[in-house]
């Protein structure tokens, strides 16, 4: 992963008209791989994480000279990431309900026939899981135990407080091992 770049000399290089090019290019660089991969777990299939990934840094790109700095720079482009997995997930929703049952879920589908995605058994059945949660639970799930993000970094992600993070990081575990557990006796 490239490293993350200096928040202040970014934006100020990035609102020189003369260097504004290669500062966005830095970001780029530092944070595509990452929010790719956040997309990813909540979107499943690649083209559509490439898609969205594409509009977030579009977002960024005509919104960072309205960034005041309130946030550290890495949750604010994650904010601009999930609020764009949230309205592509509900416009996918709204065009087809999405069933908790795997068997019925597209994502599931989507998920099993991508030929991007490899891993082994157990990994696959943690995914399936995983799509089964509530939209927000998969979000904070995700954040927190694939980036290892804190949860005052999610609290200013997700615009949510930390315990009510807390409380849905512990429910969607819950929901995981439920469904884990009764995927294993079958």
């Amino acid at each position: 992963m490239a490293e993350t770049p200096d928040d202040h000399l970014l934006l100020e290089r990035f609102r020189d008209p003369n260097t504004r090019e290669a500062a966005f290019n830095e970001l780029v660089l530092a944070y595509q791989q990452r929010i790719y991969w956040h997309v990813r777990r909540m979107v499943i299939s690649h083209s559509d994480a490439d898609d969205l990934v594409q509009e977030v840094f579009i977002r960024i790109w005509n919104n960072l000279d309205s960034f005041k700095g309130n946030s550290q720079l890495f949750t604010w482009i994650y904010r601009i990431a999930t609020n764009e997995c949230l309205s592509f997930l509900k416009r996918k929703k709204m065009r087809r309900a999405i069933s908790l049952d795997p068997e019925e879920n597209p994502l599931v589908e989507k998920l099993r026939e991508d030929p991007y995605i490899n891993g082994n058994e157990l990994q696959m059945k943690l995914q399936e899981a995983i799509l089964t949660l509530p939209e927000k639970q998969r979000m904070v799930f995700n954040l927190r135990y694939f980036e290892d993000l804190k949860y005052e970094e999610l609290s200013e992600i997700l615009d949510t407080s930390v315990g009510a993070l807390k409380a849905s990081y512990h429910h969607a575990v819950k929901k995981l091992e439920k469904y884990l557990t009764e995927r294993s006796t079958e």
